[in-house]
Order: structure tokens, then C-alpha cells, then sequence
């Protein structure tokens, strides 16, 4: 029988995968740290670390139940740079007479994986990853002929298919409705208590050092007292328990809330330990719903369909509109804009209060939640103009759990409009009165959130308008976004010119703000 060698990504590490389920001592598995990963972009140093330390801990694992492993660091001798590299040294020096692969997540991977197969003359072969709820096709195959994709429709799909939160006809969602979002986006008043958050505290120092030694450049900052991730399967479940028990019961009343109280508020941290496979999409909803089941007096239904509909319908739904549009989607660009993402996109040295608790606290845990994502950082580099690509490079190296499967979708579709409205039904704007309304930052900012057209007016409120007026031809039409037009048409012409002057000023003056 020849030796044969299995790839696992360093985003493959589920130990429940049937691969596993058998010791062979003829099959090898290969995990390498490959420059090719850490600096496609500049990632957070938090991100690379946990990549490599789950890595490790995973090759471990495996190691310790009987099977065999290759494993690669970065500072290896032998270590070609690459995956693709990686593969050709290791097969040809090994002498290694079969190859087999998981079906990757991002494009490029998948892509090279295939070139590279066709390369060479042993039997290939490439199995799923038996991570997630629905196929690859699935979506493109529910839309097909469609103009525009609808994540309820998918999401609806999705849960009948496995039966969640379903009435006994398998057909009917529970109190029959499939939709709470409504009663979901509350501001979080000042008394209530946010729990604390599991510690998974470990030595890092050798990666750390190793990174610095080699040369790669990350972004963000990494406090060996707060690097708490779970990145084993035990710990991912840990994590998952501790959130059924403390933070589920206002997952969904507050998870729109923004406060600089506390960077996690009641958000699960399960997406990293998600986007690498330690745990599955279809145990973290079980899990979920089975803790709701026995508590419904405490937690009602509005908390646990909020939380589902995050994983079945946002995760897998932004996965399905990744593999139905690449390579495609990342050239999108609806409203041709060019600018320049700010500088202190970087550093979170601004004065605008939302914007630099945001940013701020993305450097610091590589984490911030959706609607800090969308409405805060997201929301002002659409109102600026920012070109697609850089805020694509941006969201794709600032945050933990960003791969580009679920980073451009939501970046480019959801946060950008890039798509012109394939994956959303409008661009995702908003002035301060929303930041107002959704949290506590403008009481505490160097801007008014009132005004528009003052020294120290909100550049939220000009550049809203701004945005509004000059792409006035491609959504005055849109039935979610147009009616705010009968808003601007009331203005006079002096006040639109005040408004769209001081937009000017604060685009020319963009790195003072």
C-alpha cells in the first residue's frame, strides 16, 4: 500500500471529521505554517496566534490518539514558504504515493489546490469538510435565475431542513413566526450587568517571538493577561455552555446595543472557534435550543431565534453567496468609489468617539461585534467613499475570525453595497442619530450629534447627506432607502449647500478629525 498524505488547513481543525475515525499508520497528516497565510494581508498579531497555536494543539491531539503527523512550523529549515510549496517538497522527498485535501473555504485555496493536484502523477483526491449545514451550491441553486438574493428565504430553508425552533408539522416555525429582528435591536441601559467572559489564558511567547524573528507584519497588539481565546475543541465547548448559561438570555434584546462598557456585551466569542471547526454550526445551535428548552421562563424565544438565525442564516447564507459569485465578487465595486481608507483606521486616533472605541477595541482583542462592524466603521468608510478594496483588506486582517469566505461577503455585500444589492436590499447608512439611538458614544464625544453644518457637528451628518445627494440616480429608486430623499428635497438651497460644503471639509480634512 503507498504512503499517503493528507492536507489539513489551518482552518480544518475538527477532530470529529470521518477521517479521523480510523488509526491507519499508512496515512500522514500534513499542517504547515506557510508565509503564503500570514501575509496576504497584514493580520492581527492576536489572529496568527491563535491559528498557530490551535494548529498545534490540534496536531497534538492527533498525535496523541495514534495518528501520524507532519507538522511545519514557520521557522523550519525545510519550510518552503507556501502550502502549495509545502506539498511539492514533502510528496517528492517522502515519497508519498497518495494525496487527499478538504475542500477549502477561501477561493485562492481552493483554486491552487486544484492546479496543484493536476500537477501531479499520484491518485488525488478531495473530500468535504463536513463543517457545515448546507453544500457549497446550495444557495445558487435555491436563487438560481434570481437578481438578487434573499437570506430569509434561505434562512427558512435552512431550519426546516434540520427541524430548529419548528411547531411538530416540521413546517411551521415555533409561535409561528421566523423572524423576531424586530424586538432584537434595543440600546442596553446603564444598569445591566454584563457577565463575565471564560479566561483561556496559555504561554504564547514562542509564537510571538517566532512571528518578530521571521519578520512578519501584523497590526493590533497581543497582552498575554487578555489573550483568553479558546482555541481547542474542550475549550470551544466550555466557551459554548458558559454562553447558553450567562449571556443567551439577552443575546438578542442587546446584540445591536454599542457601549464602550465592555467588548463582548452578550456575544457568544464563538466565531473563531467556529471558522476553524473546532466546534460545528449544527452543535452550537442544538446546544442552544436544548438550554433554551429547559429554561423558558427565563430566556424567551426572540433570544434564542436571534442567536440561530446569526449562525444558519448570516454564517452559512454569507458562505453560499461567496461560492455562488467568486472570483467575481471581489472585483465589485457599485458606486465606483476611489478614496483612501483614514489612516488612523490603524491606530483608532480620532476624536469621533464611535470610530475610536471601535477601532480601538479591534486593536486590542481582534474583535468587535456585527454592529460595530457595519454601522460604525463599515457605515463611515461607505459614507467617505472608501474604495472597496481597502476596507475589504481591512475587516480581512483587523479581526480574529475574518476569513475571506465570510469577510468579503459581509464586507463588500452587507457593510459597502459593492454588489449594488445582490446580497442586501440597501446600503447599510446612517447619520449620529443612529449611533445616538443605538448607544452610548456621542455622550461622551468630541462632536455634536445634532448638528450638521457647525464647527464640531457630527462628520456623520454631513457625510450621510453628502452620500445621499450624489448617488441620488442609483437609490432614489430604492423602496427602503428612497423615502429619505423627501427629507433632503425639504431642505432649502442654502441649507443643502451648507451641508454638502461642510461634507467637503471634513473629506479634505479626513486625517484631523
Amino acid at each position: 500500500m503507498p504512503k499517503k498524505l493528507r492536507l489539513i488547513l489551518g482552518d480544518q481543525l475538527n477532530i470529529q471529521h470521518s477521517w479521523f475515525s480510523v488509526v491507519d499508520p499508512e496515512v500522514t497528516y500534513l499542517l504547515c505554517e506557510a508565509r503564503s497565510e500570514t501575509d496576504y494581508v497584514r493580520h492581527h498579531i492576536q489572529k496568527v496566534t491563535a491559528f498557530f497555536c490551535a494548529m498545534r494543539a490540534f496536531g497534538n491531539q492527533l498525535q496523541k490518539e495514534g495518528h501520524q503527523v507532519r507538522y511545519i512550523k514557520l521557522n523550519d529549515s525545510n519550510n518552503k514558504g507556501s502550502i502549495v510549496d509545502n506539498l511539492h517538497w514533502v510528496i517528492e522527498n517522502e515519497n508519498y504515493g497518495a494525496f487527499s485535501y478538504q475542500l477549502p473555504d477561501e477561493y485562492r485555496l481552493d483554486q491552487a489546490l486544484i492546479d496543484f493536484c493536476r500537477s501531479l502523477d499520484i491518485p488525488t483526491e478531495v473530500v468535504d469538510s463536513e463543517h457545515f449545514l448546507v453544500s457549497r451550491e446550495f444557495l445558487a441553486e435555491l436563487f438560481a435565475g434570481k437578481k438578487s438574493y434573499l437570506m430569509e428565504s434561505f434562512y427558512r430553508r435552512v431550519r426546516k431542513q434540520y427541524n430548529l425552533l419548528m411547531e411538530p408539522d416540521g413546517t411551521t416555525p415555533l409561535s409561528g413566526r421566523w423572524n423576531y429582528d424586530a424586538e432584537n435591536r434595543k440600546k442596553m441601559p446603564a444598569d445591566v450587568a454584563i457577565p463575565p467572559v471564560p479566561a483561556f489564558l496559555r504561554e504564547v511567547d514562542d509564537i510571538t517571538q517566532m512571528l518578530a524573528a521571521e519578520g512578519v507584519e501584523t497590526i493590533g497588539s497581543l497582552n498575554p493577561e487578555t489573550f483568553d481565546w479558546p482555541l481547542t475543541r474542550e475549550e470551544g465547548l466550555e466557551l459554548l455552555d458558559s454562553f447558553n448559561h450567562n449571556r443567551l438570555a439577552k443575546f438578542g434584546t442587546y446584540q445591536d446595543a454599542m457601549t464602550d462598557r465592555h467588548y463582548l456585551l452578550f456575544h457568544s466569542k464563538l466565531s473563531f472557534c467556529l471558522n476553524v471547526k473546532l466546534i460545528s454550526p449544527l452543535e452550537v445551535c442544538q446546544s442552544a435550543i436544548a438550554h433554551w428548552q429547559y429554561n423558558q421562563e427565563e430566556i424567551s424565544l426572540s433570544q434564542i431565534e436571534g442567536f440561530i438565525r446569526q449562525i444558519i442564516g448570516w454564517r452559512e447564507y454569507m458562505r453560499g453567496v461567496y461560492w455562488a459569485q467568486m472570483p467575481a465578487y471581489e472585483k465589485k465595486n457599485f458606486f465606483e468609489h476611489k478614496r483612501n481608507l483614514p489612516s488612523w483606521y490603524w491606530s483608532g486616533k480620532t476624536k469621533m468617539k464611535c470610530l475610536q472605541h471601535a477601532i480601538g477595541q479591534s486593536l486590542e482583542h481582534a474583535y468587535a461585534h456585527h454592529i460595530q462592524r457595519l454601522m460604525v466603521t463599515g457605515n463611515f468608510a461607505l459614507l467617505l467613499g472608501v474604495h472597496p478594496d481597502q476596507v475589504d483588506e481591512w475587516y480581512l486582517g483587523i479581526y480574529i475570525d475574518a476569513l475571506q469566505w465570510v469577510e468579503i461577503t459581509n464586507t463588500r455585500g452587507m457593510s459597502q453595497f459593492a454588489d449594488g444589492g445582490l446580497l442586501a436590499t440597501k446600503p447599510y447608512v446612517a447619520s449620529a442619530n443612529y449611533m445616538h439611538k443605538m448607544g452610548d458614544y456621542c455622550k461622551n464625544c468630541h462632536y455634536k450629534q445634532k448638528t450638521k453644518t457647525d464647527d464640531d457637528s457630527c462628520p456623520f451628518n454631513s457625510l450621510y447627506w453628502d452620500f445621499m445627494d450624489r448617488h441620488r440616480p442609483r437609490l432614489e429608486n430604492n423602496p427602503r432607502i428612497g423615502m429619505a430623499y423627501r427629507t433632503w428635497d425639504r431642505y432649502d438651497g442654502n441649507q443643502k449647500a451648507a451641508i454638502l460644503n461642510k461634507a467637503q471639509w471634513v473629506k479634505e480634512h479626513i486625517e484631523e478629525l
